[in-house]
């Protein structure tokens, strides 16, 4: 009981806590969120791929332990027949040869010439240049789509005050048309119309909440933080036009696509590669059964042409269409960029001058109102009508709202397009 009482204490301070919350804080949530953490997974992913193909290009060096056992005696080293001679003439000295051979050393390989290895480097420092700017892209997306629903609750909060002061005004008219039903002066119909009027508001004001937790619930799932009433928010700025930046993941990934044909490409070219080989050698002799110890190393340069890879075609064919593809969702999401920021670009002056309308229109309705309700109270106009011009009031009020969100969507559309600063913009 103490909890609920505590709660019930505290909830006022709560409420007006989120009143002074900052849409800021929702942005600053965003960045700690798992769907952005995602993204920069992708680029640590990306980032090791990087270092993956960079790392071909530098010497491989392994040491090895190795026993060789043969069921007749197996050379340490290879032996020159001028070595060998007097090893024949004279069995005291010990013959690098044994059915048992301990060996130690070590090896190296590292590319000269590899076409193939600097291009899959370039495509994957592009494939990371990609997923930093997709990363970049889908932060503004969600902060866009925070600032889009947080905006759609002013309008239903707006909206809710609008159809509150509506039902205030028809409760008064009610008080008004008790008494003429009572003085006989108004039909029993009056009171079930204005009742209706009252009772559509309920139902209007019903379908508003369901919308506002939709909005709660979007905020919600990208921030972690739980509104109970929208964000006071403020433009500080506007988007400015220039590159569509909303393009630069693809475009990277585009580059990254042709270089990785290109490198399939490479492949079929000659490669050069140099290799070295340190080895000790240990075993007791065969003539004699004395401790051998021999040193044997060696540097080979190598080179090699693929004169028939039927695979490296068929790599070479898939590549093609990879880039391919890529290009073709490239030049589709351009044209339906620019089309998009044709048209809401556009749009936005028509809006802003819709927006001034509707204020002037609002209150030239507020005026006619009053008007209406003194007629209908002296008797010149039925109940009908006053409620149409209750209706037309709310109604412009509704267009008002609905199209400052409209505003807000607008700009948030444009900067993500443009790859603007969408905490610059919005505070």
């Amino acid at each position: 009981m103490k909890k609920i009482i505590l709660i019930l204490l505290l909830f006022p301070l709560f409420l007006t806590a989120q009143e002074k919350m900052k849409i800021g804080v929702l942005f600053d949530s965003l960045k700690t969120h798992p769907v952005v953490k995602s993204d920069e997974l992708n680029m640590e992913l990306a980032n090791a791929n990087k270092s993956l193909a960079t790392g071909k290009l530098f010497p491989r060096i392994n040491l090895f332990g190795q026993f060789d056992y043969s069921t007749s005696p197996n050379g340490l080293k290879p032996i020159t027949p001028n070595e060998l001679f007097p090893m024949i003439k004279d069995q005291s000295i010990p013959q690098p040869l044994s059915e048992r051979i301990y060996r130690a050393g070590g090896t190296v390989s590292m590319p000269v010439f590899v076409k193939s290895i600097f291009t899959l480097s370039s495509k994957a420092k592009m494939m990371y240049k990609s997923a930093k700017a997709k990363r970049y892209i889908n932060l503004l997306q969600n902060e866009a789509v925070i600032v889009i629903a947080n905006s759609n609750l002013i309008y239903l909060s707006n909206l809710e005050k609008a159809l509150l002061q509506k039902k205030n005004s028809l409760e008064k008219t009610k008080e008004i048309i008790n008494i003429k039903v009572k003085n006989g002066r108004a039909p029993a119909s009056a009171l079930l119309i204005i009742n209706n009027a009252i009772n559509q508001i309920g139902i209007k004001t019903n379908e508003i909440a369901l919308n506002r937790e939709n909005a709660f619930e979007m905020i919600y799932s990208l921030t972690g933080i739980k509104l109970k009433t929208a964000l006071k928010m403020t433009q500080t700025g506007s988007y400015e036009q220039g590159e569509i930046k909303a393009l630069e993941p693809i475009k990277r990934k585009l580059e990254a696509d042709r270089l990785g044909l290109r490198a399939e490409k490479e492949k079929l070219l000659p490669v050069l590669v140099l290799n070295g080989n340190y080895n000790h050698s240990y075993a007791k002799a065969y003539n004699n059964n004395l401790d051998v110890n021999e040193d044997f190393a060696t540097v080979a340069l190598t080179f090699s042409v693929p004169l028939f890879a039927m695979d490296q075609y068929a790599n070479i064919s898939k590549s093609r269409v990879q880039y391919e593809e890529t290009e073709n969702t490239m030049r589709k999401l351009s044209l339906e960029l620019k089309a998009q920021a044709k048209q809401l670009i556009n749009s936005y002056p028509l809006l802003l001058n819709s927006i001034e309308l509707y204020k002037n229109s609002i209150k030239d309705k507020k005026e006619i109102l009053k008007i209406a309700k003194v007629s209908y109270s002296s008797g010149r106009i039925s109940i009908e009508d006053y409620l149409k011009y209750e209706d037309d009031l709310v109604l412009e009020e509704s267009n008002l709202f609905k199209a400052q969100a409209q505003k807000w969507q607008i700009v948030m559309k444009l900067s993500v397009i443009y790859g603007n600063n969408i905490e610059e913009i919005v505070k």
